[in-house]
């Protein structure tokens, strides 16, 4: 083609494109004056375009709202999304012992509380009080209960009574339980169904990224005899591995590894698939228990907490236990997950760390994965011609009606091997001077106490089931008054210690002779040997709350 030609056809195409733009004008309805508005700004320069990345990604607790633009993504202004969910209830009151001399409640194992306060701590956030259960403080740490001489009985039990620290016209009494040691060569055949959330909120490298790498410590104490299933769930919930032997390691990483973040967090249907592979692999007297790895909570599909939880209850009939393991910040789902594992015969831990996650997974994975003993329950009854008030300081939301202990129908904890379990009081003697209760004008005069008890502080009573038994046996020990203590032991110093971190947390309303300055001083006496650094890291960490806690407050202008 000529120059002159191109010529040519380049006319003819501005001519039928000119055409058609009149055309469309013309045909065009013209604008009524109620229509015409103000012209619009001049458009703002585009932003710069970032790396690609998943859609509706979360970072922590932010929101990235995404948009598209050819292959690239655009990210809209940042949103600060905080939906973290934490139900405790009030501290546990003072009773009188005259009127209500007996407390029952149910053991309890879990400490994610502690390491999800340590990590808010860490990063320099002052945790929510409702986030701080002192049960899962105290638990947190070992105090060398000493573990039963036989298997006759799961566990063995003791108590010290001493003077409190805080108080020293008062008294606490620690209750120590200790399971018996299990050798991991010696542990029945696992069947575990990991259920793990990859939904969008999922993406940030404290969540996903860490639970696969928690998870693959795992993975290698696996054995033939074991079976593993992987469940995913996002919009929807899928197999991502079928039941598979244990000592397949590279198979069962390899799909841990093709896991990714997207989609919305549909746990129920995720919970039903985890328990139907589970039920697949049954193992008669091995350990059954579904592993559920989440940052949140459901946010399609069965998303009432009422339906999750009888979901739950039914399941854990069939034998097959549902513990809970916490990842990440910004819409973490605390009161959930923990409630999930209460009713599932199971246990609640947060993992923060890779250390963490080793201790829960790896170090006391016996604990975490096996029942030695099921429905553990407490009570105390205590003397009131020797004890006048009592507090049991923590488990508000472990708390059973005395009618309850005897009760076989009544769900209560579980103990692993090796688990221990503390639970402390705080007492207040007859004549003390340290009474917090007013005196009762109506009061009727207390029976006389038989001359055979007259000795007792309480009596402590146990009641637990071996697995797969229906029916409970009954420990009983008296607390005598000639074996208090003038000194509390270095442990009982300890736990002490870490209540006091927790009352403080929570408004230090319940010591209110000890201030964060007497608090870490009591710890730092009572640190130990501390071979693995967890209790001077406990010390630092109150530090920190120190300085968040008591920040001055910026005045406000008049």
């Amino acid at each position: 083609m000529t120059a002159v030609s191109r010529a040519v056809l380049a006319s003819a195409v501005l001519l039928a494109l000119a055409g058609c733009a009149k055309h469309v004008v013309q045909e065009a309805p013209q604008p009524r004056a109620s229509d015409i508005v103000a012209p619009p700004s001049p458009p703002s320069p585009p932003a710069p375009m970032a790396p690609a990345m998943p859609m509706s990604a979360y970072s922590g607790n932010t929101l990235h709202r995404m948009q598209v633009s050819g292959s690239r993504v655009a990210p809209a202004p940042v949103v600060e999304v905080n939906r973290e969910n934490y139900q405790r209830p009030d501290d546990n009151p003072v009773k009188a012992t005259a009127s209500d001399p007996v407390s029952t409640f149910s053991v309890d194992v879990d400490t994610g509380s502690y390491s999800n306060v340590r990590k808010l701590l860490e990063q320099g956030s002052r945790p929510p009080a409702d986030a701080v259960r002192a049960e899962e403080f105290i638990n947190s740490f070992r105090y060398g209960h000493p573990a039963p001489t036989t298997r006759d009985v799961p566990f063995a039990f003791h108590t010290e009574l001493a003077p409190a620290p805080w108080d020293s016209r008062r008294q606490l009494l620690m209750i120590g339980i200790k399971g018996y040691e299990l050798p991991r060569d010696a542990l029945p055949p696992m069947n575990l169904v990991f259920l793990i959330d990859t939904s969008g909120s999922m993406y940030s490298a404290d969540k996903l990224p860490l639970l696969k790498k928690a998870f693959a410590q795992l993975v290698p104490q696996l054995r033939a005899q074991d079976k593993v299933a992987i469940v995913s769930y996002a919009g929807s919930a899928g197999e991502v591995l079928p039941p598979t032997a244990g000592d397949q390691h590279a198979r069962i990483l390899a799909a841990l590894e093709q896991l990714e973040a997207g989609g919305s967090t549909n746990g129920g249907a995720g919970i039903e698939l985890a328990y139907a592979l589970a039920r697949q692999s049954f193992i008669r007297g091995g350990a059954n228990r579904v592993l559920l790895a989440t940052d949140g909570d459901f946010n399609v599909g069965t998303v009432n907490q009422g339906a999750l939880e009888t979901l739950v209850a039914d399941r854990r009939a069939s034998g097959i236990a549902l513990s809970t393991l916490g990842f990440g910040r910004g819409n973490y789902n605390d009161a959930m997950a923990e409630k999930l594992a209460n009713i599932g015969n199971g246990n609640h831990a947060y993992i923060d760390s890779l250390s963490q996650a080793r201790k829960v997974l790896v170090e006391q994975m016996g604990g975490t994965l096996y029942t030695i003993a099921n429905d553990v329950k407490i009570q105390v009854e205590f003397n009131p011609a020797r004890i006048s008030e009592y507090r049991l300081i923590g488990y508000e939301n472990r708390v059973l009606a005395n009618e309850d202990f005897a009760n076989d129908k009544v769900d209560a904890g579980d103990i692993g091997p090796g688990h221990e379990v503390t639970a402390l009081y705080e007492l207040t003697p007859v004549g003390s001077g340290a009474e917090q209760l007013p005196a009762r004008r109506y009061a009727t005069a207390a029976s006389a106490t038989p001359a055979a008890v007259a000795g007792e502080v309480a009596e402590l009573r146990l009641r637990y089931k071996l697995p797969g038994q229906n029916d409970s046996k009954l420990l009983t020990r008296p607390v005598l008054a000639a074996d208090a203590r003038r000194t509390p032991s270095q442990s009982l110093q300890w736990a002490a210690a870490v209540a006091g971190f927790a009352d403080q947390l929570r408004g230090g309303e319940r010591m209110p002779a000890w201030n964060w300055d007497k608090v870490i001083q009591a710890a730092q006496a009572a640190r130990g040997t501390d071979a693995n650094g967890e209790r001077a890291q406990a010390v630092q960490l109150m530090r920190l709350a120190q300085g968040l806690v008591d920040k001055p407050q910026p005045e406000l202008d008049n």
